[in-house]
């Protein structure tokens, strides 16, 4: 029975450590070390009034939501962060419509899920979080005004000047933060220009195929089930994320004491482990060959551009606190990312295929809502979520009950909903609770309905078709209830 249990133990931890390996190897680089960057630069650079300033109550609804949308998205914060900044806007004036809406779509679309989705499942998928989460935000924004415009208009209304700050981003700062987003572009987008190679070379490193087969027998993986093994660049890069942080956290942890040696050392790690990863590497018994692909000269050109940026182009303050942000987003998110990771190794050994397949193989009403549920129950921190969505995907769960899973699960979380309802009252949390859900079940089911073959067209009309229902509905309700009060009075 010990040896049993013993056995039992070591395949599970001997999964976690696999899928860790392969995941950090294989996702982390390219996607997410971009990613973090441009999240630090948002939240370093934009300036505070440029966003939140369209969002009080005296807002036009045709600007106050669709700037709360934006505002979502520009924040890449999870649902553990968004909810201060929830709390934050919402006491400081905003009305709980547009602030609804920022709190549904910061930590469901910000760029770095929306990255590592597109990254590891597919764009498609992305998009359709992209698309229906915004949509969805708005409306659950708009409903929850409407139910609770008595309570919304006693909300304190002197805050709105608070919004109203002149400050404006400056055009160094803007460019260098869409050349951020073009290397992300370079070193993620899947197109010939980008997979095309145009140069190779040749090393003649001696054993590294040996490695590399050495790797794969210590890492198995099975690709039928979504796993992926280890290779000899993958180890190498491995390697280098250690030394980012290690260098990182004595160049960065105190930037606010002054920039040191070790600070420009993690940042020109950064930039050298990047190119290694963007570089195609293929062992074989006599070395190395290296693919010089389109990836790799956009990488180049865009890490190059940015760091004449930096140097020439930025105050020192705006790179301070760029750094900063970046490397607290790092500090906040990575450690989970990589619990997260290895728990989802471990899950994968005692989840059946049969179970993920009996609850939410298709494309139902019922399997849509499971996969609301797994996100109330099983909630994983923003990115952690995605290689749990993508195990989920491997054990046999419909897409559409996917996407259901991935827009609830920042949402819905017991925590979440605790915390919201200490900011807005247990009511409004309840049914903004029960808004997500549906909203969440609805989203899940479109987009199941596309990837079972339903025209876009066809979907666009079911779309419409609701929301305009409960947008009528609410508004009789409203109506009866401004003629209950006339009555009354």
């Amino acid at each position: 029975m010990l040896t049993t249990t013993i056995a039992f133990l070591t395949r599970l931890l001997s999964s976690g450590m696999g899928n860790l390996a392969a995941y950090l190897a294989a996702h982390v680089l390219l996607c997410l070390l971009p990613a973090f960057y441009i999240a630090g630069a948002m939240t370093a650079m934009i300036p505070k009034e440029t966003v939140t300033r369209y969002l009080g109550r005296n807002t036009p609804k045709y600007i106050s939501y669709p700037a709360a949308a934006v505002a979502g998205f520009l924040l890449a914060v999870c649902s553990c962060t968004v909810i201060p900044l929830f709390a934050g806007i919402y006491k400081k004036g905003a009305g709980l419509g547009p602030a609804i809406t920022f709190l549904f779509v910061a930590p469901a679309v910000n760029i770095l899920a929306l990255t590592y989705t597109g990254t590891v499942i597919g764009m498609d998928l992305a998009i359709a979080r992209l698309v229906l989460s915004l949509t969805f935000g708005i409306g659950v924004g708009v409903i929850m005004a409407l139910i609770f415009r008595k309570d919304d208009m006693e909300h304190d209304k002197a805050t709105d000047a608070l919004f109203a700050g002149g400050a404006s981003m400056r055009r160094g700062a803007l460019i260098f933060l869409l050349v951020l987003v073009t290397l992300l572009i370079a070193g993620t987008f899947q197109i010939d220009l980008l997979k095309h190679t145009f140069f190779t070379a040749e090393l003649p490193i001696a054993g590294v195929d040996r490695f590399q087969n050495w790797l794969f027998d210590l890492v198995p993986f099975d690709p039928a089930r979504g796993e992926e093994g280890v290779t000899a660049q993958g180890a190498l890069l491995i390697g280098m994320l250690v030394l980012i942080g290690v260098t990182s956290w004595k160049g960065i942890e105190n930037i606010f004491e002054g920039f040191n040696l070790w600070t420009w050392v993690s940042t020109a790690m950064v930039g050298l482990t990047l190119l290694i990863a963007a570089l195609g590497v293929i062992p074989h018994p006599g070395g190395l060959t290296l693919l010089l692909t389109g990836k790799f000269f956009g990488v180049l050109i865009t890490t190059l551009v940015l760091g004449w940026l930096i140097k020439s182009q930025l105050h020192e303050d705006e790179i301070r606190d760029f750094l900063w942000e970046s490397w607290r987003f790092v500090k906040q998110i990575f450690p989970l990312l990589i619990a997260g990771v290895f728990v989802v190794g471990m899950i994968r050994e005692i989840i059946q295929p049969e179970w993920i397949e009996a609850l939410a193989g298709s494309n139902s009403f019922y399997g849509n809502f499971i996969g609301v549920i797994f996100g109330v129950f099983m909630y994983f921190p923003t990115l952690v979520e995605v290689p749990i969505a993508q195990m989920f995907l491997s054990l046999g769960m419909h897409r559409g009950p996917l996407l259901a899973y991935l827009i609830s699960d920042p949402e819905l979380s017991l925590q979440s909903i605790l915390i919201t309802a200490s900011i807005i009252g247990r009511l409004k949390a309840w049914v903004y609770v029960g808004w997500v859900a549906l909203f969440s079940t609805l989203a899940g089911l479109l987009y199941g309905a596309w990837i079972d073959g339903t025209s876009l067209g066809l979907i666009g009309l079911y779309l419409g078709g609701v929301l305009l229902v409960l947008t009528a509905a609410l508004w009789l309700a409203r109506d009866k209830s401004h003629q209950k009060l006339a009555d009354t009075i």
